[in-house]
């Protein structure tokens, strides 16, 4: 036992010295900072600490950088490179020790694998955006322009690279390669173009629909594509180590190529169908095995002697469009990859790039002279070419300022000679100047040689409407212009015949609603005999006569708004808008109007950024020569049409001052007549029941309770109709309106002109808000007997009444020293009183041009409105505004 004890004592007093003592042997100290650590210094068994330090800086100087230049519709690439080149030795790495401590050498291939993970990803992602269809559609006009555009700056790069191999091949960092390798891959850095960005150019823009926009993106995909299997060209070349080898890489790659096509395609189509990825979007498995096929495709590639990015290139190309599998994918890859790896990447662009060393005269020369070819030949080359397509110069110059774009595309390539030891450092520098230089000028001068006021003035002459010098329409275009002037002259008599409509999938019950009041009573249903009976019968020509008397329908166009972002999946949707048209569920749900009413429905998607919105549905009106623009306001105050959440947006919606800069620049440019709808439980609206439980109810279980939380209103299809009138343009355009919406049977309406009891402004003294009504009109009504004008046309409009409209259309008048408080307090007691009815509506007039209301800045919609939705007025709100 004594023993024992000894031999316990012993070990413990060797343990507690060993431990005081010092030693070498010790564990790696785990508290970090708290122990003294010093965070960014690299450390090979735990890098990520000083990756995420790199990654950080990287992401947050590229977004600062984005704001600015977002201003100015620079791609977001430009930010990137330029963020590298702060961080890099031309600024940043200048101070004494920081590209030691954030940027050491040994840290750099961490940071390079996870940002060429997020290449390869990348170009899976460029050649799910590559869609061949378009080639395909407009093959002819794209070989031209595209071959044009990529032999001569190829062929003026090949004069070129004759200087840049004499004066900088044997520089630091380069390894000695034949002419005609660095010749060819000189030649292919001037000739590509980068087509993501110039997508997102297009985008915004809003030249996709164009003809410029549908020849450069048709020209871009083969331009695309003929770049990069001459790249993998080039790589070959330099990786073997023959010519005979290089032979080999190539019949290798192709026959690859071949594989993917005729055995791979096929099969992952079968795998598609079978899961219904197609019809229903690719599950997680599915994604797994697509990006499978990406990686499994760059391996290849690379371990034969090519890039590993052309291998998922490919995988991305023969990923298939239909259904929209090729956007669906897209989604769940790109905010990853666009956000955090390429920002890294062309961040190491950026750190291989050192501005110093373009320190004496000839390599200035040579930075003038990269961009002058690079420029000027896509340019030349790309205009001469839809010149002879039969485009005008001007079109044709803008196709080749859009096809000069390098972009990242021009990096990528920069980064892979870089890497191959092809360029030397100050090579490289030179070259991503250049693509910084023309990546920057494309968007302005493409904006001012291809304004939206020159696409109108060209289109409207290649239809032969106007004459091209003096802008005067021709022929039947001026008598129909003619005829405008009178309509417009005589507009006391016009009606709404055409109408362009904002859908918005919020809004689409109330829409269907209220348009349908425009289409009259529904259609009759005409038994229908079979064809061959149908024409022996006697009342067969009788039919026939019925549907060609029928009265002339009014021409609704919807135009469904897609916002478009800086993610690859929505530029992808542009590019297949006509799908999108075609299978768009609130479209086609809309276009059912026409089965059931006197209504021409027609519609279209439009997929551009959300501050273009109201400049897309004011255009879209002026190309339809619509009288009307119905906008309807949003049910959660926001542009976008997520679905409701809570109450608190629904209550609030009126309060968006987004939404708000949105009516107000559609007001501000519409050509036609405005209207703004804001829904206060308009036919179609769901009752939200409450979700707590009511002891009142306890027959219903808990389950029951919670299973019926929303039901369909049990209301009828009538409405009512309160129109206070007050005089000016806008209000004799809500008069019409009004008897228009009128000759729907179901429909009643009250209206009533208000006029001022005194000569000034009067005042209720039972208000708080004081009465701004009867002031000034607006311009073009500030002539004498402004006051008469109006009294003789509301007697006008009551004395011409049509019979069939006597027994539900009333018209009264009033004078008094509080018009607006009198009106709101008539419609208080008039609307709402029929719960089961379709939903009652107050029409007012915008009357902006009031002098009271500039003073005030009270809401968008006009100060009558803002009052009559402060009072809480059980009925929907329709706000008109006529054409200035």
């Amino acid at each position: 036992m004594t023993t024992t004890t000894q031999a316990i004592a012993d070990m413990v007093t060797r343990t507690v010295v060993s431990a005081s003592a010092p030693s070498t042997m010790r564990a790696t100290a785990q508290g970090g900072i708290l122990e003294g650590g010093n965070p960014s210094q690299y450390n090979a068994s735990n890098p990520i600490i000083l990756f995420i330090i790199q990654a950080g800086i990287i992401l947050i100087f590229c977004r600062l950088l984005h704001y600015p230049l977002a201003l100015l519709r620079q791609p977001r690439v430009i930010a990137e490179v330029l963020g590298g080149i702060l961080l890099g030795p031309s600024v940043m790495g200048r101070i004494p020790g920081f590209t030691q401590a954030i940027f050491p050498t040994p840290a750099m291939p961490g940071l390079s694998l996870v940002a060429n993970l997020g290449l390869i990803l990348f170009l899976f992602l460029v050649g799910l955006e590559v869609d061949l269809r378009y080639f395909v559609s407009n093959w002819k006009v794209a070989v031209s322009v595209g071959a044009a555009g990529m032999a001569l700056p190829f062929g003026l790069g090949c004069a070129i690279a004759r200087g840049l191999y004499n004066d900088f091949q044997d520089e630091p960092g380069t390894v000695p390669i034949e002419f005609g390798t660095y010749m060819v891959f000189i030649a292919v850095a001037m000739s590509i173009t980068a087509f993501p960005v110039l997508c997102r150019i297009l985008t915004g823009l809003k030249l996709l629909s164009t003809p410029v926009g549908v020849i450069v993106l048709s020209a871009g995909v083969g331009n695309d594509v003929v770049g990069w299997i001459l790249l993998a060209l080039c790589v070959a070349l330099v990786n073997a180590g023959s010519g005979l080898t290089a032979l080999w890489v190539l019949l290798t790659c192709l026959g690859y190529v071949l594989f993917l096509v005729f055995a791979v395609r096929p099969v992952f189509m079968w795998v598609l169908r079978r899961t219904r990825s197609l019809q229903d979007g690719p599950s997680q498995s599915v994604v797994a095995l697509t990006l499978l096929i990406a990686l499994a495709s760059a391996f290849f590639t690379g371990v034969i002697g090519v890039h590993p990015i052309f291998g998922a290139f490919l995988a991305g190309l023969i990923c298939p469009h239909e259904g929209g599998f090729a956007i669906k994918v897209t989604e769940k890859v790109e905010d990853l990859v666009g956000a955090l790896f390429l920002p890294l990447y062309f961040a190491l662009s950026g750190l291989s790039t050192n501005l110093g060393l373009l320190n004496d005269g000839i390599t200035w020369a040579y930075v003038v002279g990269v961009i002058a070819i690079a420029f000027v030949s896509k340019f030349a080359g790309g205009m001469v070419a839809a010149r002879a397509n039969g485009l005008v110069w001007r079109e044709s110059a803008t196709i080749g300022v859009l096809m000069s774009c390098k972009g990242l595309v021009e990096l990528i390539v920069l980064n892979i000679g870089l890497q191959a030891k092809i360029l030397s450092t100050r090579t490289f520098t030179i070259f991503v100047v250049m693509a910084i230089v023309t990546t920057f000028a494309t968007t302005p001068l493409t904006a001012w040689l291809y304004p939206p006021w020159y696409q109108r003035k060209l289109e409207a002459w290649k239809r032969g409407e106007i004459d091209w010098e003096t802008g005067v329409p021709l022929g039947d275009a001026a008598a129909e212009a003619d005829a405008d002037s009178v309509r417009a002259q005589k507009h006391d008599d016009a009606r709404i015949r055409s109408l362009v409509v904002y859908l918005r999938l919020d809004n689409m019950p109330t829409l269907l609603a209220f348009v349908s009041l425009l289409g009259g009573k529904p259609s009759d249903i005409v038994e229908k005999k079979h064809p061959i009976r149908e024409k022996d019968s006697t009342d067969y020509d009788a039919l026939q006569m019925m549907s060609f008397s029928k009265k002339r329908p009014v021409e609704v166009h919807g135009v469904r708004l897609v916002e478009v972002t800086n993610r690859t999946s929505t530029v992808m949707k542009v590019s297949e808008v006509d799908e999108y048209s075609l299978f768009d569920p609130v479209l086609n749900a809309f276009k059912v109007l026409s089965r059931l009413y006197n209504l021409a429905v027609s519609g279209e998607v439009a997929v551009v950024p959300a501050v273009l919105y109201a400049d897309t549905l004011v255009t879209k009106a002026e190309e339809e020569s619509s009288d009307l623009l119905l906008l309807p306001w949003s049910e959660t105050g926001s542009m976008s049409e997520s679905q409701t959440i809570s109450t608190e947006s629904v209550r609030n919606k009126l309060a968006s001052d987004t939404y708000s800069a949105f009516i107000v620049q559609a007001l501000e440019t519409a050509k036609c007549h405005v209207a703004v709808f804001i829904n206060k439980g308009f036919t179609g609206s769901l009752k939200q029941k409450p979700s707590t439980m009511d002891r009142k109810m306890s027959t219903l279980s808990v389950r029951s309770q919670r299973d019926r939380v929303t039901t369909v209103t049990n209301t009828g299809r009538s409405h009512h109709i309160f129109l206070p009138f007050f005089g000016g343009a806008d209000g004799r355009l809500a008069v019409r309106l009004a008897l228009q919406l009128a000759e729907h049977p179901e429909v009643t309406a009250t209206i009533v002109h208000y006029r001022n009891r005194n000569d000034s402004i009067g005042s209720d003294a039972g208000s708080v808000v004081a009465e701004h009504i009867i002031v000034t009109p607006k311009k073009a009504e500030t002539q004498p007997g402004q006051d008469d004008g109006d009294a003789a046309f509301f007697a006008s409009m009551q004395r011409t009444l049509p019979a069939e409209l006597a027994s539900r259309v009333v018209f009264d008048s009033s004078a008094t020293a509080a018009p607006l408080s009198h009106a709101i307090a008539s419609a208080q007691e008039e609307l709402g009183q029929d719960p089961k009815n379709g939903g009652d509506l107050i029409l007012l007039g915008r009357h902006m041009a009031l002098a009271s209301n500039a003073a005030a800045g009270k809401g968008c919609l006009g100060e009558a409105t803002d009052m009559v939705l402060e009072s809480g007025i059980r009925a929907s709100v329709l706000v008109v505004q006529a054409r200035s």
